[in-house]
């Protein structure tokens, strides 16, 4: 069999643990045996990231601005017990998040809806993407451990020297202090994003933040998606039928859990992760859902949503059978290889792309599975397979 041909190659960002196994078994059965593969390869899993202190994860996201198109396998994120672990120089910050400061734009995350996988929440009838902001917050903050009574103070001091000072707090003893930052262009860019997805999908739009609490933090997000929105979208979505709604992050989750589904659900950086995880949990599972970094210069850049399947890994170490779902994984690929088609104009590729998508979605509503899904699934007995098992079953239909 002719293997497809690729003319520009993909940055590929290989990962840890259990899912760093996936990503050699999805090349191994179901890329390489019909793709001339071409990649630029990065090794992000923790030991690369902390021998070259952490310059390999810049690299790989200035190799994204390169050739415009990545795909990335999950990552540890290490705590103090990793830093032990794996005896590490320090406790290397999230490489997603790096990578997101360096390419800026949204992450677009939706759940992947097969049938036998029913939502938890009945009224779910559509899927619900999740639009998080990509830049900053929690994930760029800088943090103090104080070790005793004093006076902690935010200050801003301007290019001409003169300095804005905003009391924290008053310490009696010893606590924690956290500073966090966002930028007026990133939050720009990250409205841009969710208002030019909505059209381009035909959805409608929700935004939330905690701007009631947060006068002048949140406020600011609010208030600059209401000006763009008024200045350049409003027209636009009146005449596509959709709308742009702000509410409170409390009051959407509320309304979300009764709606029916099927709009966009833009969050700021931290309670998109944390949205994302319920979304794809209730949808069915933290492996069945698709996340795209998509920036404003037109980078893109495709991973798992979820993280490296710790528990799994360790018992594939101690030799135990696994029962690993890797159809995020998978779909991460394919996203990849379908942008990378379109960019180059290669129909071949797009083809290829959807037609493992297919596959993998056939497998599971044909009763093959892995066990997280087999345990949820409507279903009628449904065959259990090995994390290897499942992605020979999905091969042995993408062959058909």
């Amino acid at each position: 069999m002719n293997k497809i041909k690729m003319t520009t190659p993909l940055v590929e960002m290989d990962g840890d643990e259990m899912t760093r196994i996936l990503w050699k078994m999805i090349k191994d059965e179901l890329l390489l045996p019909f793709i001339d593969l071409k990649t630029e390869y990065y090794d992000l899993g923790l030991e690369e990231r902390n021998r070259t202190d952490d310059q390999v994860t810049i690299d790989s996201a200035n190799a994204t601005k390169k050739y415009g198109v990545a795909v990335k396998c999950a990552t540890i994120t290490p705590n103090a017990a990793r830093v032990s672990e794996y005896n590490l120089k320090e406790m290397w910050k999230s490489p997603n998040g790096t990578i997101r400061a360096i390419l800026d734009g949204t992450v677009f995350r939706a759940p992947i809806v097969v049938k036998g996988i029913e939502p938890n929440v009945k009224s779910w009838a559509k899927p619900i993407t999740i639009a998080r902001h990509a830049y900053g917050d929690v994930y760029k903050a800088s943090e103090i451990k104080v070790s005793g009574p004093g006076k902690a103070e935010l200050v801003f001091t301007a290019e001409d020297g003169t300095q804005t000072r905003e009391l924290i707090h008053e310490f009696t003893g010893a606590g924690v202090l956290q500073g966090q930052h966002n930028r007026n262009d990133s939050i720009e860019s990250f409205a841009h994003s969710c208002f030019k997805y909505a059209l381009d999908t035909k959805q409608d739009l929700w935004f939330a933040t905690k701007d009631t609490i947060s006068k002048k933090y949140d406020h600011t997000f609010k208030d600059i998606f209401q000006e763009i929105f008024d200045r350049d979208y409003k027209d636009a979505f009146d005449a596509a039928g959709i709308t742009y709604f702000y509410t409170l992050i409390d009051d959407a989750v509320a309304r979300v859990m009764k709606s029916e589904g099927g709009f966009i659900w833009a969050c700021k950086n931290y309670d998109g992760d944390v949205m994302s995880d319920m979304i794809s949990s209730a949808f069915g599972s933290l492996a069945m859902m698709t996340s795209v970094l998509v920036s404003p210069e037109g980078y893109y850049e495709y991973e798992a949503a979820h993280g490296t399947v710790q528990r799994h890994y360790y018992k594939h170490l101690a030799g135990e059978e696994t029962s690993t779902n890797s159809v995020a994984t998978i779909f991460a690929w394919s996203g990849a290889l379908r942008k990378r088609g379109e960019l180059d104009g290669l129909a071949e590729l797009v083809d290829f792309a959807d037609r493992l998508e297919q596959a993998c979605v056939r497998t599971i509503e044909e009763g093959e599975m892995t066990k997280d899904l087999a345990l949820i699934t409507s279903i009628q007995n449904p065959t259990v397979l090995s994390s290897e098992g499942f992605i020979r079953a999905i091969r042995k239909r993408l062959e058909a």
